[in-house]
């Protein structure tokens, strides 16, 4: 039997909101949708008139549907923002350089300007050659790590006022769920925030899509017929956030609110004074923001080039122990060779 859609607009349902539950028709979904994320954006003060905003596009289904409702919005309400699309070419061989035909596929649609960094041209090196020294395991750290500071690096180039990332409900849902579980105390306090990051050093980082179940934002792309890029990142299935990931899919099918109720309780998490915080401040060696010294970025990129891979992966003290042994290797030797050149 045909279902009515629950606004009473008069035509029948065609979907059923992951979210809420309502039986709804496409284009009051559309309508829904959008309102519930222009109302995220002005209930939480994300933009203002006049900004320069990079939306951080990888041709995924979260920063197509942001940069199209970024535009929609922007036109409808005239928030009066410049848009961008600031897309990273970690180097990742059968997925990436995929990805990218399909953020230039946007950049036409939504006629808006790209700009592409890569990581050699950052780092010089990419996904591909760093997996081939640290293996399967750990890689998501250094494409983490470093593709968190080629944002950074390319706001900056840009001069763009801030960064609309394509993070969702389910993905803050998820770190909330990776935090607890490493008692990562530090994370835990800012990874609800729908504003990060900010201040003279460094560039704001916004959530615009922070509310939006990622269901939702596949139905948004399918039925608007929008072009975006599905398949998963070649060296993902070894990532610890996968494990939360199936974690959160099997609570998800017994309350299907669980996604919004782990985020509450995160949002509403509070720590003792004696808890340490980290301190940002600026790597002394990069000049990015960092809440140590150097920054991770500039461990991890050390590692690489010092044939050290795993110099960055674990304890500081782990780290600054294997470079105290490979210095006094290199310096054995090279007193082995001036004994050698005397004879």
């Amino acid at each position: 039997m045909p279902i009515n859609c629950k606004s009473q607009c008069g035509n029948r349902a065609a979907l059923k909101r992951p979210k809420t539950g309502d039986a709804l028709c496409k284009e009051c979904f559309f309508a829904a949708f959008e309102a519930e994320i222009h109302h995220t954006i002005s209930s939480s003060h994300l933009f203002r008139r006049g900004e320069k905003v990079a939306v951080a596009a990888s041709g995924g289904k979260d920063s197509t549907v942001l940069a199209h409702v970024l535009k929609l919005l922007n036109e409808r309400h005239d928030y009066g923002l410049e848009l961008v699309l600031l897309s990273i070419d970690e180097g990742i061989t059968g997925y990436r350089d995929d990805s990218l035909e399909t953020v230039k596929q946007n950049r036409d649609d939504y006629q808006m300007p790209l700009k592409i960094l890569s990581y050699e041209e950052l780092y010089g090196w990419t996904m591909d050659r760093i997996v081939g020294q640290i293996g399967r395991s750990n890689n998501c750290t250094f494409c983490g790590v470093f593709r968190r500071q080629a944002l950074d690096r390319g706001a900056k180039l840009l001069g763009v006022d801030s960064i609309a990332t394509g993070h969702n409900a389910d993905d803050i849902a998820e770190t909330v769920l990776m935090n607890v579980l490493r008692g990562d105390t530090a994370r835990l306090r800012r990874c609800t925030d729908i504003r990060t990051g900010g201040g003279e050093d460094s560039i704001p980082r916004v959530k615009p899509l922070k509310y939006s179940y990622e269901k939702e934002i596949v139905m948004y792309a399918h039925y608007k017929k929008l072009v975006y890029f599905s398949t998963e990142c070649v060296f993902a299935p070894n990532a610890y956030r996968g494990h939360a990931r199936a974690f959160l899919k099997d609570l998800e099918k017994v309350r299907p609110s669980v996604i919004m109720d782990i985020i509450y309780s995160g949002e509403q998490l509070r720590f003792k004074d004696t808890v340490k915080k980290p301190v940002r401040g600026i790597c002394t060696r990069c000049g990015f923001v960092s809440s140590q010294q150097p920054c991770k970025a500039c461990v991890l990129l050390e590692g690489l080039n010092r044939g050290l891979p795993k110099l960055g992966i674990g304890k500081k003290s782990k780290g600054e122990r294997m470079i105290a042994k490979q210095d006094q290797e290199l310096a054995l030797r090279e007193r082995a060779n001036l004994v050698k050149n005397d004879f």
